[in-house]
């Protein structure tokens, strides 16, 4: 058989083509909100349970980014899985292991705990989201279709943000930090369900295989250089010897994956299309400043004694309810607008967000960390869904899992080190207003350099 022909098999009957689209854009979207209201819900969540363990700063860094952590170095062996064993299988795997680490999470009885729990989710969302990306190009061959398709999967992660943060703030007040994870187990357990009954199943090996070194590397290339950016405000010399060790694993795992070519775990041949190269950095630009701001915001909201945890729920609402409005239409803005425009403009406006949120005074006067907030949130949904677009299609089909793990590898990656170094830069600044500000200034000229790469790249 081609390479170039995915393997599709167990397709489930269905009245028309249409109506089983449909199903199967549901089915991968629950799972985009399952893996996303993991995410935001616990950003909410970080006072309560910095109190309930009394944790450190770095503590709760790593509340957020062992999720991330493990996301991030584990997607390129998701992506890579769902291409060799099936997508399907990969997706309902994810799905499972992320219902029962959120479980575990809620009945966390120390810190430690709950940060190997979220590391367990992490794992389960390496495994389902590459999948149901890469199904969006197997199912969607026809590429306005596609387009159309992506814009709604992206809104899925707007949606998360008007769910998590909204009912995760009302369950803290009214039932504790704990409750909060349990709002991603009823949509994990019924994209489980829907998955089984209605997503075809397909796999591409083409001659690829688990490649064992690269991962190890990888891991530790990327775990050094968080634990070297979460660790350089309280410990210099840990920090440093573990920046080293991350560079000296990126330079091998290079080579390793050069050496290995199109077997490799990320066939480096990727990058050698500019528009692949540029949605990348501009993804992991994106995700770098906008997760460092709703990480710090509302801990700085609720420390200052400005907001609650609900009222902040309901203060980043701006941001997620225009990026959950825009994103399904992103798909035809492009096509009117080019998504050259779409992508480097939205990640800009990002960076714009970023800088009025700067302005403000701790997050006060509220309207202005609402404005802020806002143009995050519609830059986000212009850029979102025309980047992983761009992703999807620089590719054939057959290598749609392994393009689909690289773009949230950069997602990911870039979440991961805008909580890590954002946050460090806020402790450095002893926090509060002028913490928020250095954190956001520096987020803000990340944003703009990613929308520079991406106007110089897309095409």
């Amino acid at each position: 058989m081609n390479d170039m022909t995915p393997i599709i098999t167990d397709i489930r009957p269905a009245t028309t083509r249409s109506e089983r689209r449909a199903l199967v854009l549901l089915t991968l979207c629950l799972g985009v909100l399952v893996a996303q209201v993991d995410t935001s819900v616990v950003n909410l969540a970080m006072q309560p349970i910095g109190r309930a363990f009394r944790a450190s700063i770095p503590a709760l860094q790593w509340v957020l980014d062992a999720y991330n952590l493990s996301y991030a170095t584990l997607l390129l062996t998701g992506g890579l899985m769902a291409d060799l064993y099936g997508r399907r299988r990969a997706f309902q795997f994810g799905a499972a292991i992320l219902a029962v680490a959120s479980v575990a999470c809620a009945f966390a009885p120390s810190a430690g705990f709950l940060i190997a729990a979220r590391t367990a989710a992490g794992i389960g969302s390496a495994l389902l989201l590459p999948a149901s990306l890469a199904i969006v190009r197997v199912v969607w061959t026809e590429q306005a279709a596609r387009r159309r398709a992506l814009g709604v999967w992206a809104s899925c992660n707007g949606l998360a943000f008007v769910i998590g943060p909204t009912l995760g703030g009302l369950f803290i007040g009214w039932f504790g930090w704990p409750s909060v994870f349990w709002l991603a187990v009823p949509i994990a357990l019924a994209a489980l369900a829907l998955s089984a009954a209605v997503v075809p199943e397909s796999a591409d090996p083409g001659g690829r295989h688990f490649d064992l070194p690269g991962q190890i590397l990888g891991a530790v290339f990327l775990g050094g250089f968080v634990y070297a950016a979460i660790a350089s405000h309280a410990d210099g010399r840990s920090a440093i010897v573990a920046f080293i060790f991350s560079v000296l694993a990126l330079l091998v795992f290079l080579f390793v994956e050069w050496r290995n070519k199109a077997a490799a775990l990320v066939p480096l041949d990727l990058f050698g299309k500019p528009a692949f190269g540029g949605a990348v950095v501009a993804t992991a630009s994106m995700t770098f400043g906008a997760y460092g701001l709703i990480f710090l915001l509302p801990l700085v909201w609720q420390s200052s004694g400005a907001l609650t945890a609900q009222s902040a729920g309901f203060a980043l609402m701006p941001c997620a309810l225009l990026f959950f409005l825009i994103s399904p239409r992103s798909g035809h803005l492009a096509q009117s607008v080019g998504v050259r425009a779409m992508t480097a403009g939205g990640t800009a406006l990002i960076g714009c967000g970023l800088l009025i949120v700067a302005a403000s005074s701790a997050g006060a006067p509220l309207a202005i960390a609402e404005i802020g907030l806002a143009v995050v949130g519609i830059g986000m949904g212009l850029n979102t869904g025309p980047l992983m677009s761009v992703a999807v299609d620089a590719v054939s089909a057959a290598r749609s899992g392994t393009a689909s793990a690289l773009i949230n590898v950069a997602r990911m990656v870039g979440a991961t080190l805008g909580v890590a170094c954002l946050g460090t830069i806020f402790a450095v600044w002893q926090g509060g207003a002028d913490g928020l500000r250095a954190a956001m200034i520096a987020g803000g000229c990340v944003q703009l350099c990613g929308a520079l790469v991406a106007w110089l790249t897309i095409g």
